[in-house]
Order: C-alpha cells, then sequence, then structure tokens
C-alpha cells in the first residue's frame, strides 16, 4: 500500500501540497490528475524517497520502480548495459524476457543515443519492471508510444504488478493510458 497522510510540501516558499491525503492499496492503479504545477511529481518524488515531506505521513514500500518522465537512461551504454544498471543478476533473465516482449531484444546491444525516442522510452520502462519493485510509480510512462506499444506496456503492468498485488500509481494527462491500466482518478 502507498499512503499519503496530511502531508505538506514547500519548495522554499512555494507551497506545493497542504495537507495532502491519497491512498493507493494493494492490487490497484490509481491515476492522480491535476493541472501541471499542482504537485503531481512531487508526489511520485515523495513516495520514491526523492523528497521528503515537510509534515504528515507517506507510508510505501522501500523497493519502488519508477518511471520518470524524463527516461534518465545512459546514452553512451548499450540497452542491456542500461537496464542492468539497475537490477540484480538473479533478474537477468526476467529483463531478457521483458526486453523480448517490448520488441527490443534484437537491438539490446546498442548504444541508447541510437535508438527512436519510443524505443528510449520502452528501455526505460523495462528497466523500471524488471526492478521488481513492491509498487510501481509512472510519471506520463507512455510518452512517445503508439498504441500498440502502450496496450504491450500495460499488459505487463498489469500482469507483473497489479495482479501481483501491488500498488500503481499513474500520472498521465492521456485519458487512454489511465483507461489501458483501469485506473481510478484522483484529483489533487
Amino acid at each position: 500500500m502507498i499512503k499519503l497522510e496530511k502531508v505538506s510540501f514547500s519548495y522554499g516558499e512555494l507551497q506545493v501540497l497542504k495537507d495532502f491525503n491519497l491512498t493507493v492499496n494493494d492490487g490497484e492503479c490509481i491515476q492522480l490528475y491535476g493541472v501541471s504545477g499542482s504537485g503531481k511529481t512531487t508526489v511520485s518524488r515523495l513516495i520514491s524517497g526523492l523528497e521528503t515531506a515537510n509534515s504528515g505521513n507517506v507510508i510505501a514500500p522501500k523497493k519502488i520502480s519508477v518511471v520518470f518522465q524524463e527516461d534518465r537512461l545512459l546514452d553512451n551504454l548499450d540497452v542491456l548495459k542500461n537496464v542492468r544498471l539497475a537490477i540484480p543478476k538473479d533478474k537477468y533473465e526476467y529483463a531478457n524476457g521483458l526486453l523480448k516482449e517490448f520488441d527490443l531484444y534484437s537491438v539490446r546491444k546498442k548504444r541508447v543515443s541510437q535508438l527512436s525516442g519510443g524505443m528510449k522510452r520502452r528501455v526505460a520502462l523495462v528497466r523500471a519492471i524488471a526492478y521488481g519493485g513492491d509498487a510501481l510509480v509512472l510519471d506520463e510512462p507512455f510518452n512517445g508510444l503508439d498504441h500498440d506499444n502502450k496496450k504491450i506496456a500495460a499488459n505487463i503492468i498489469k500482469r507483473d504488478f497489479l495482479e501481483q498485488n501491488k500498488p500503481v500509481l499513474l500520472i498521465t494527462h492521456v485519458k487512454e493510458d489511465a483507461e489501458l491500466l483501469n485506473a481510478k482518478i484522483v484529483n489533487i
């Protein structure tokens, strides 16, 4: 479960969250919806431990898989090395299987700098999923993906997180993305 209780957070003088509450139950996908600047990405950073709340409680599993808005890949490394940077050796075969499902196995030895934007996004998804966290936080995860690749990603997320009774937080403005994951909408 992911739970934020009366969480407040500020960047200096700019208050982004005030007494914010959110619960994402195990096996549930919640879409956090709001205008730009409303604090959606800040919520993801609080859950993943990249920021600390000024007040309130953030309750989340210690091991969280995250897909950030940016791909956060190392362009000078190949696909396989980018994925393996984040996972233990016992997950390598699982990661290889994910690369096949995402139709990336044939480019596993190519440098990330040689890939299209959509391929880079799929690599970022593979890396986060292969990490195998106890929860998944997705910040605009399907940017640059066509409908078929979105469906593949959503089906894998359902299988490897939601059906494994792990909570998923989805941040997106795209209705189709939320529908693919059967997300419940929570406004921020």
